[in-house]
């Protein structure tokens, strides 16, 4: 680690945290990699084709935020809606995650306050829970919520890593079990993830270090890039959110991937490459009050709520 004594010291204990929680996170995903990259990949129809990587260059290694880049929406709240499903929690509860979905739809943007109340959720729902038991449900949700919401022009720019001969990582704030089920169903290398702890296969309601987000992204992708021998300036990364800037700059190619205002404006500044697969332009920015995209997003969560009961 780094020398850290000009920092103060909440600065010096945050910066530390980043650094455990991308070790953390790495460690986890090289585990998992070995029995992933075994499996074949499945290809997928893309809509763009890039002009990298350099095919052969096994020192080049790609990088992939999940949320709004790969996947359409957030994966933990996906994960929250097959939870609710198998009575992990109750109706007020998905409420919330709901609400949470709908800010990042139409904000485009993630909320701090609302990624901590999710991680804390998380945590409490997990906690005393096999980590076994939810790896097992992950991958009946992965196919219930989440298999339909890939976007194709990301996955397609995966693939071209894979099929150049590198490996290819998820690298999100998601549990890194749910991100290892993703990036298996995709035929990725691996995924680094936030890191939960468990003794003796049982989750304790804590985790390792802080969320995988930010700062601690890109300290996970340098602690992966020691180990598997990677020349980050051969590199590329991908991802929405400006948040996710350290992790961009840390390698030779980072891209845009249908970028947030504040990313948008980075990336050109810095001449980035941009790909923006949305069908549309924000409902903000098309006229749809979001009053009114929040409402849709609740009415049919609680439609679906609804439904859920008529059939027990």
């Amino acid at each position: 680690m780094a020398a850290l004594g000009w920092l103060t010291p909440r600065r010096r204990s945050a910066t530390a945290r980043s650094v455990l929680a991308g070790e953390a996170s790495a460690e986890a995903a090289r585990k998992t990699s070995q029995e992933l990259e075994e499996l074949a990949h499945v290809a997928a129809p893309g809509t763009a084709e890039p002009d990298f990587p350099v095919y052969g260059d096994d020192q080049a290694a790609a990088f992939f935020d999940l949320d709004n880049t790969v996947m359409q929406g957030a994966a933990i709240f996906h994960f929250g809606r097959g939870l609710y499903k198998r009575k992990f929690f109750e109706s007020r509860d998905l409420y919330r995650f709901a609400w949470q979905q709908a800010w990042f739809r139409l904000a485009g943007v993630e909320d701090p306050e609302h990624m901590q109340d999710a991680r804390d959720s998380a945590l409490s729902i997990v906690k005393g829970h096999r980590v076994a038991e939810l790896m097992s449900i992950g991958e009946e949700i992965y196919d219930e919520y989440m298999a339909e919401r890939i976007w194709p022009g990301t996955r397609a720019l995966a693939q071209a890593h894979l099929d150049a001969g590198q490996k290819v990582w998820l690298v999100t704030a998601a549990p890194v079990e749910i991100a290892t089920v993703i990036a298996r169903r995709l035929g990725l290398t691996g995924a680094l993830g936030t890191v939960a702890e468990s003794v003796d296969g049982v989750y304790t309601g804590k985790l390792v270090g802080e969320p995988l987000h930010g700062p601690a992204k890109a300290e996970a992708v340098r602690a992966l890039a020691a180990a598997e021998g990677l020349d980050l300036g051969r590199c590329a990364a991908y991802s929405d959110s400006h948040n996710d800037i350290p992790m961009l700059s840390l390698v030779g190619h980072p891209y845009a991937i249908n970028p947030d205002a504040k990313l948008r404006k980075h990336a050109r500044t810095l001449d980035w490459r941009l790909r923006d697969y949305r069908t549309g332009r924000k409902a903000a920015k098309v006229g749809i009050p979001a009053a009114a995209g929040v409402g849709a997003v609740a009415g049919g969560t609680a439609a679906a709520i609804a439904l859920h009961r008529r059939r027990r």
